[in-house]
């Protein structure tokens, strides 16, 4: 009697270490999902504000984003009641709303007005940093040397990209402004990674529905008084193709997969991938927009990557 209890013990351990093997590896995959839809997002976000003001941009972007999230939203909220009578923290929410899509597109873009392309490439480089700072201090993840040094390996390759970034055009009038407001999207964004993972035990649908809807209503405001003087101006069909792009895929799905990854890995890890960024945005911009990439750049990339690979090792 007593073999047979260890033996299902054994078992039941066998079968959790498993499951945690397995929804780990889908949280890596997820992340890097995203990463390479967040990358392609520049290329697309490029041709998109060439015809559209970048808030009124963000603004029907994140319309689209709420539009597709609301049906599957509903129907969730009618198959899985229980996940929905759940309490929702509804002051984390509403900052989370304001960092994770209000203030980071409006900082975002005020950045890029005022400083160049590989600046901002550079800034956004230390999000890592930012993010595994506020996970030590609020979320006491522990960080070991292996981790921190794929941290500083990835924002090393950053660095190279962003100081090397050859761009044909690279107007920065006023490029501490710029920087600054650059890092006030990385904080922000920072901010909204670090209480993601606090409400990690309600629905991930659930967050992103919520996140969405209330980010999409503070961004109209934004969006009314950058045209207030010309009203919104008409998009073309290209104009929706890239909106509904970035708002069904880069956006609603995006930001779920991006949530549901902070389930099974730290908040520290999920913040490095986002190194990624820069590296898949040089080579679809060199893809489709003609843009040049040297053998410095190449070899910053394949720092990122090394970084990456040693973040995802455990911390010991």
């Amino acid at each position: 009697m007593l073999q047979k209890s260890w033996h299902d013990s054994a078992g039941d351990l066998f079968l959790h270490l498993r499951d945690m093997q397995q929804n780990r590896v889908k949280g890596l995959i997820s992340i890097i999902f995203v990463m390479v839809v967040w990358g392609s997002s520049f290329t697309v976000t490029k041709l998109g504000v060439a015809h559209i003001p970048p808030f009124a941009f963000a603004f029907l972007r994140f319309v689209i984003a709420s539009l597709f999230l609301l049906p599957v939203f509903l129907l969730h909220r009618k198959k899985y009641p229980e996940k929905h009578a759940i309490a929702i923290p509804w002051l984390t929410v509403l900052v989370m709303a304001l960092t994770g899509v209000t203030f980071f597109y409006v900082f975002f873009n005020v950045s890029l007005l005022n400083t160049s392309a590989s600046q901002g490439a550079l800034i956004e480089g230390f999000l890592p940093v930012c993010i595994a700072v506020l996970a030590a201090i609020f979320l006491k993840e522990k960080l070991g040397r292996v981790q921190v040094a794929g941290i500083l390996l990835s924002v090393a390759g950053v660095a190279m990209i962003g100081f090397l970034a050859d761009a044909e055009v690279s107007h920065a009038p006023h490029p501490l402004k710029g920087n600054f407001y650059m890092m006030l999207a990385m904080v922000a964004w920072a901010v909204y990674t670090i209480l993601s993972k606090k409400v990690t035990h309600i629905d991930s649908l659930i967050i992103t529905s919520w996140v969405s809807f209330t980010g999409t209503l503070f961004l109209l405001p934004i969006a009314c008084w950058e045209n207030r003087h010309t009203g919104f101006p008409p998009v073309s069909p290209g104009g929706w193709v890239a909106i509904l792009y970035l708002g069904a895929i880069a956006s609603a799905l995006c930001y779920f997969l991006y949530n549901k990854s902070l389930e099974t890995l730290p908040a520290s890890q999920v913040g490095n991938f986002i190194n990624l960024d820069p590296v898949i945005g040089l080579i679809i911009a060199l893809l489709f927009l003609s843009e040049h990439i040297n053998g410095l750049q190449i070899a910053g990339g394949g720092l990122v990557v090394v970084g990456i690979y040693l973040s995802t090792k455990r911390a010991g």
